[in-house]
C-alpha cells in the first residue's frame, strides 16, 4: 500500500482520480434518475427502457470514431473540462423539460447529446494518464483508475436509488449536474506535461500534417494501426471477447439467479456488490504484484479462470442453491477478471504511439460495445432454446478454452517451437 499512497500524493494523479469518482457518481445518478423518470411516466414499459439504452449506446458507433481523431489533436485536459461543463449544462435542461413537457422525445435527444459528448471525454481521460504519471507507475495508475470505476459504479447505484426514491428524479438531475461541474474544476488544476510544448520543430511539422488529413483517412489509419500491431490487436480481441461474454451473461444470469434463489432484485444487487468487491481486490493485488508477470499471460490466465468460475457458479446454483456460495464465487470471479482489464489498458499505453491513443481507445469502445450488444441478443435467443443454465456453462467453457489455448501458444512461442 506504500506505493499506492505515494501515487495518491502526486497532485496531478490525485486530482484526476478524485474527478473520476465524482464524475462516475454523477453518471450513475443520471442513469437512475432516467430510470425513475421512465417508471413514473410509463411504469412497466420495457420499450421505453430499451429506447433509453439505445440512445446511450448509439453515440459509441456514430460519434466514437470521430471523437478519437479530435482527441488526438486537441489538448486533452481542455477537452475533459469542456466535456464536463457541457454535460453539466445539458443535464440541467432535463428538469425544465420534465416540468413543461410530457413527451420523452426531447429528453432522449438530450441523452443522446450527453453521451455523444462523453465519447470525447472517455478517450481523453484514458489517454491523459501517461502524460501525468511516470512510466514506472503506469500499471499502478491504471489499476487505481479501474478500481475507481468499479467502486463508484457499485456504491453510486445504491446511493442513487435512495436519492431518486426519496427526492425524485429532478433532484437526481440537479446533483448530477453539480458533479460534472466539480469534476471540471478538479481537472482544471491538472498540470499536464504537454508533449507538444517540448517537441522539436520537425515533430511540429509532422503534427501539422496529421491535422490536414481527412477524417476518413484518419479513421482508416487508426483501424490499420490497430490491426497491424500484434499486441494492440490481441487486446482488441480480448476486450471484444470479454464484453461479448458480459453481454451474453447480462440477460441470462438475471433470470437464472432470480429463479435459483427465488428473489427478484435483492440477491442480484448483493451479488453485484460482491462482484465489485472482487474486482476491487483483484485490481489492488495485481497493481501491487502484477509487474512480475507477462501481461499477455495474465490476460489469458484471467480468461481461463473466469470461465471456470462461471461454470462453477452455474452448477452450484442449479444443484445446491446457496446465496453464500453465490456471493463467494462472485468475489472470486471479480478477482480473476480485474487483471484482464488492467493488463489490457497498461499494455496499450506501453506499445501504442502517443498520437494514436485517442483513435485506438475510441475504436476499442466500438469493438467492445458491438460485442456486448450482439452477444446479448444471441445469448438471450439461445438460452430460450437450450436453457439458461446450459447457456451460462457454455459461455464459461468457451472462455476457459480460449484462455487455455492462448496460454499454450504463448508457451510454445517462448520455447521457440
Amino acid at each position: 500500500m506504500a506505493r499506492v499512497r505515494e501515487l495518491l500524493k502526486d497532485k496531478n494523479f490525485f486530482l484526476l482520480w478524485f474527478a473520476q469518482i465524482i464524475s462516475n457518481f454523477g453518471d450513475r445518478l443520471n442513469q437512475m434518475a432516467l430510470i425513475g423518470l421512465i417508471y413514473i411516466r410509463t411504469p412497466g414499459s420495457t420499450i421505453e427502457l430499451a429506447k433509453l439504452l439505445s440512445f446511450t449506446m448509439l453515440p459509441v458507433f456514430i460519434v466514437g470514431p470521430i471523437a478519437g481523431i479530435y482527441v488526438d489533436r486537441w489538448n486533452k485536459r481542455a477537452t475533459m473540462i469542456a466535456c464536463d461543463i457541457i454535460r453539466g449544462l445539458l443535464v440541467l435542461l432535463i428538469p425544465l423539460i420534465i416540468k413543461y413537457s410530457t413527451s420523452m422525445v426531447p429528453i432522449y435527444v438530450i441523452v443522446f447529446i450527453i453521451f455523444s459528448v462523453t465519447r470525447f471525454f472517455v478517450p481523453s481521460k484514458l489517454s491523459i494518464i501517461p502524460d501525468i504519471v511516470h512510466k514506472d507507475k503506469l500499471l499502478l495508475a491504471n489499476s487505481l483508475s479501474s478500481t475507481t470505476m468499479m467502486i463508484a459504479t457499485i456504491v453510486s447505484f445504491g446511493f442513487s436509488g435512495i436519492i431518486v426514491a426519496a427526492f425524485g428524479p429532478q433532484a437526481g438531475f440537479f446533483i448530477d449536474s453539480a458533479s460534472y461541474f466539480i469534476s471540471a474544476g478538479l481537472v482544471f488544476f491538472l498540470a499536464v506535461k504537454l508533449k507538444e510544448n517540448i517537441e522539436s520543430a520537425e515533430a511540429s511539422v509532422k503534427l501539422t500534417g496529421i491535422v490536414r488529413k481527412t477524417i476518413i483517412g484518419d479513421i482508416k489509419e487508426g483501424l490499420v494501426y490497430l490491426n497491424s500491431h500484434k499486441d494492440i490487436k490481441m487486446v482488441a480481441n480480448t476486450m471484444f471477447l470479454l464484453m461479448a461474454g458480459v453481454g451474453s451473461i447480462y440477460i441470462v444470469i438475471i433470470v437464472f439467479v432470480q429463479e435459483a434463489l427465488r428473489s427478484s432484485t435483492q440477491h442480484l444487487g448483493l451479488l453485484v456488490m460482491f462482484l465489485g468487491i472482487g474486482l476491487f481486490l483483484g485490481s489492488i493485488i495485481y497493481g501491487k504484484f502484477g509487474s512480475k508477470f507477462s501481461k499477455r499471460k495474465v490476460v489469458n490466465f484471467g480468461l481461463l479462470t473466469a470461465g471456470l468460475t462461471i461454470v462453477l457458479f452455474t452448477i452450484c446454483l442449479k444443484f445446491a442453491p446457496s446465496f453464500f456460495m453465490a456471493g463467494l464465487l462472485s468475489i472470486v470471479l471479480g478477482i480473476f477478471s480485474a487483471p484482464i482489464i488492467v493488463s489490457s489498458n497498461t499494455l496499450l499505453h506501453e506499445v501504442m504511439h502517443d498520437e494514436m491513443r485517442g483513435r485506438v481507445f475510441s475504436s476499442l469502445e466500438i469493438i467492445t460495445h458491438a460485442g456486448f450488444l450482439l452477444f446479448m441478443f444471441l445469448a438471450s435467443v439461445t438460452a430460450d432454446k437450450i436453457g439458461r443454465d446450459w447457456a451460462l456453462m457454455a459461455i464459461g467453457i468457451l472462455f476457459s478454452i480460449i484462455g487455455l489455448v492462448k496460454l499454450v501458444r504463448l508457451g510454445k512461442e517462448e520455447r521457440g517451437l
